[in-house]
C-alpha cells in the first residue's frame, strides 16, 4: 500500500499530468457521471414519476423541463416496490427505449428466486458487476426503504457498509440516485450521515392541500436541499404528470410559486423569516415580503417575531 500512496500522491501539477479527465454532465448542470444525488418525499408523492422521468430522459438524451440530458446515458433502473405491469405502464408512458434498463423485484424473484438487498456484499458486488459489463453509467435504487433490508435507518456506522460499496461505483463513474422517504419532520428519514457524500438532494412536496399522485398523475414541488455541482441557486420547480387515453405520459413544469413554498415551511414547523430564509435561500427581507402578502391573504398572523397560520 506504501508503494500505491507514494506513486498516487502529487502536486498539483503532477495530478495535471495523470490527464484524468473532468467528469462529465448527465442532466442540466447540477447531475454529472459517478455523482451520488439523492430524491426523497412523503410516501405517494411522487417519487418514482420523477425518478423515472429523470431515468428516461437521461437514457434518451432528452429534455426533462428546464434540464437538458447531455446524450444518452445506459440506465439501469432497480425497482423494489412497483408490480411488473405498473412499471410496465409507466416504462411505456415515458418511451423510456432500449437504452433503459429495469430490474424489478418481481421478474427477479419469478426467475431466480432471489431478491436484491444493497446492504448485502453479495448483492452490491452483482450490481457492480453488471454495471461494468453491460456499460451501465446511472443506476437508480427506488426505494431504500425496500431494497436495504435489515438495515437500520438511524445507525450512521450501519450506513458505512452501504456508502462504500456507493464510492466504488462513483470510482468507477457510475452514478447513483437513491430514492427515500420523509420522516415526520419533513426531512429524509434516517442517519443524516447519508447525505454528507452527497453531490445532490432533492426533496418533493405536495401542491398546497393536494393528495397523493397515483398512476395517472401526479403534482408536486421539487426544490435542492444540496447541490454542488453547479455553483449556482436552482428554482424550485412545479411539475405535473398527466397520463393521457393514449397511455403516454406528459409532463408539466413550471417554476414554483414562492408563496406556496413560504406556507409548506411553516406547515414544516418552522416559524421564523430567519429560520425560513434559510431553507428557501432567500433573504429575511424576501420572507417578510411574503409574510405581509400572507397576511394580507388573511392565512398567517404575526407577533412580530414568530408566524402562526390562521385556519
Amino acid at each position: 500500500m506504501l508503494d500505491a500512496v507514494r506513486m498516487a500522491a502529487r502536486d498539483s501539477a503532477g495530478m495535471e499530468s495523470l490527464g484524468l479527465p473532468p467528469r462529465n454532465l448527465v442532466l442540466g448542470d447540477w447531475f454529472k457521471e459517478g455523482d451520488l444525488g439523492f430524491i426523497f418525499a412523503p410516501r405517494g408523492i411522487g417519487k418514482t414519476w420523477l425518478s423515472l422521468a429523470i431515468s428516461t430522459a437521461v437514457a434518451n438524451g432528452r429534455r426533462l423541463g428546464p434540464w437538458q440530458a447531455h446524450g444518452g446515458w445506459p440506465v439501469c433502473y432497480v425497482d423494489g416496490e412497483m408490480a411488473v405491469d405498473d412499471m410496465l405502464g409507466r416504462m411505456a408512458g415515458m418511451e423510456a427505449g432500449p437504452n433503459f434498463t429495469t430490474l424489478n423485484h418481481e421478474a427477479l424473484f419469478h426467475l431466480s428466486g432471489r431478491v436484491v438487498n444493497i446492504a448485502e456484499r453479495e448483492t452490491q458486488q452483482a450490481l457492480t458487476d453488471y454495471c461494468l459489463e453491460t456499460g451501465q453509467r446511472v443506476l437508480i435504487l427506488d426505494n431504500l426503504s425496500c431494497l436495504a433490508s435489515g438495515m437500520a435507518e438511524n445507525d450512521a456506522d450501519a450506513w458505512e457498509a452501504v456508502l462504500g460499496w456507493l464510492l466504488t461505483m462513483r470510482r468507477h463513474k457510475v452514478a447513483v440516485i437513491l430514492i427515500h422517504h420523509s420522516g415526520r419532520n419533513g426531512l429524509m428519514r434516517g442517519t443524516s450521515k447519508r447525505e454528507d457524500s452527497a453531490f445532490w438532494v432533492l426533496r418533493l412536496d405536495a401542491v398546497d392541500e393536494d393528495k397523493a399522485g397515483n398512476e395517472k398523475q401526479a403534482r408536486f414541488i421539487s426544490r435542492f436541499t444540496k447541490e454542488r455541482n453547479s455553483g449556482k441557486p436552482q428554482a424550485p420547480l412545479e411539475w405535473t404528470f398527466q397520463t393521457g387515453p393514449d397511455g403516454l405520459t406528459r409532463i408539466g413544469h413550471k417554476e414554483a410559486d414562492k408563496l406556496a413554498l413560504f406556507r409548506q415551511w411553516l406547515d414544516a414547523g418552522l416559524n421564523t423569516a430567519g429560520d425560513i430564509a434559510t431553507e428557501m435561500g432567500v433573504s429575511k427581507g424576501t420572507v417578510s415580503k411574503m409574510a405581509k402578502a400572507a397576511q394580507k391573504a388573511g392565512w398567517l398572523a404575526s407577533d412580530g417575531r414568530k408566524y402562526t397560520l390562521v385556519s
